[in-house]
């Protein structure tokens, strides 16, 4: 079955290395061109993602790279972060800022690029996702803290009760859920970032616990969510103002909460 027309626009400039605009005027390709575009075809058709195929993705206001050391930004990932920008224009940005198993770094460094004074700190238990995010903010050069290790254990303590935005995009998958995924995600993306445990609450509960210490008062936490989790996600986090937001096609994605005093 071949691929659709946009695909192979997008896997010829990968291949070829050329622009839209340069690629419009030219569409000609030598032989080392043809053979690492129908390589690229080849690894399309058995399922890769096509961004890991271009080597990048867009997000917000910042290209990163991306590979199979972590998950590819997606839309929803992306309203989190405009969810977090938009709070934060109006609560102000003078407090730290948390990105909780940041993978790629897409939140930390979208963050850091709309609040250049503000302080952000990026976590994750994968060396392999936080190397990729180290590279991305060196080629962006933008100043985040990135630290290895499980959801807030690496923060320094004397961020405690000093936060003022946590942002998470955290495995939220089940077990039994995983299965059902498309190919593309299920074989190529890694697993770990996408499956919490059996109810695929396991990681929202963890960090509804333990973001209360970090957090002062009045203190943000936006997280992405399953779009089966909202009820769920509402009793979780009972201890916080909270809300669950839709995405674009009207399913519950975002969790905003807020620390009362």
């Amino acid at each position: 079955m071949p691929l659709p027309a946009h695909e192979m626009e997008r896997l010829t400039r990968a291949a070829t290395g050329r622009s839209r605009g340069r690629f419009a005027r030219d569409r000609r390709l030598d032989a080392e061109e043809q053979r690492r575009l129908d390589e690229l075809v080849t690894r399309r058709l058995s399922g890769e993602p096509l961004q890991y195929l271009e080597g990048t993705a867009a997000f917000g206001p910042i290209e990163v790279h991306v590979d199979g050391r972590a998950l590819i930004p997606r839309p929803e990932t992306e309203q989190v972060w405009e969810t977090a920008v938009s709070i934060l224009r109006q609560a102000g940005a003078g407090k730290p800022i948390v990105d909780v198993g940041t993978g790629s770094g897409v939140l930390a460094l979208a963050l850091k690029r709309v609040f250049p004074s503000a302080s952000v700190y990026a976590t994750d238990s994968s060396e392999e996702a936080l190397a990729l995010a180290v590279e991305n903010a060196a080629v962006l050069g933008l100043d985040v803290r990135f630290l290895p290790g499980d959801l807030f254990e690496p923060l320094p303590c004397g961020l405690h009760g000093r936060v003022g935005l946590v942002v998470s995009n955290p495995p939220y998958v089940s077990e039994a859920e995983f299965d059902r995924l498309p190919v593309e995600i299920r074989d190529h993306e890694p697993r770990w970032a996408l499956v919490a445990g059996p109810e695929g609450t396991e990681i929202l509960a963890r960090i509804a616990e333990e973001a209360r210490v970090w957090l002062g008062n009045g203190g943000w936490l936006v997280c992405e969510i399953g779009e089966r989790q909202g009820d769920a996600v509402l009793g979780i986090f009972a201890a916080y103002e909270r809300e669950v937001r839709k995405d674009l096609a009207g399913r519950d994605r975002i969790l905003v909460a807020r620390k009362s005093g």
